[in-house]
């Protein structure tokens, strides 16, 4: 079993890649069939905000909330596609937010 999977673009792969983790860079079309693949073998994997909104919202927000493996969305090396503000969102349903 992989312990990193990365998932995103080819420009923010090389870093990841760089630093051992296995790296994919999938079209939409062939994401859904990787990440239920990853999602057996990985123990932490990262997706690129563009990449995550190619999964369908319910699929991502099950994955998100699964103690295994851990996903997590992040940001792009150009940060042309930021992840959610998790921490705003919260601070909303609180009613401590803007």
């Amino acid at each position: 079993m992989g312990a990193c999977a990365f998932i995103g673009d080819e420009v923010s792969a090389v870093g990841f890649r760089l630093a051992g983790v296995a790296v994919h860079v999938p079209t939409p079309a062939a994401l859904p069939g990787l990440f239920e693949a990853l999602c057996g073998e990985a123990e932490l994997i990262l997706l690129t905000a563009e990449v995550a909104d190619w999964l369908p919202a319910g699929r991502l927000r099950a994955a998100l909330q699964a103690a295994r493996p851990l996903v997590l969305v992040v940001a792009d090396i150009r940060g042309q596609h930021p992840p959610p503000d998790v921490a705003a969102a919260l601070r909303r349903q609180l009613g401590m937010g803007e």
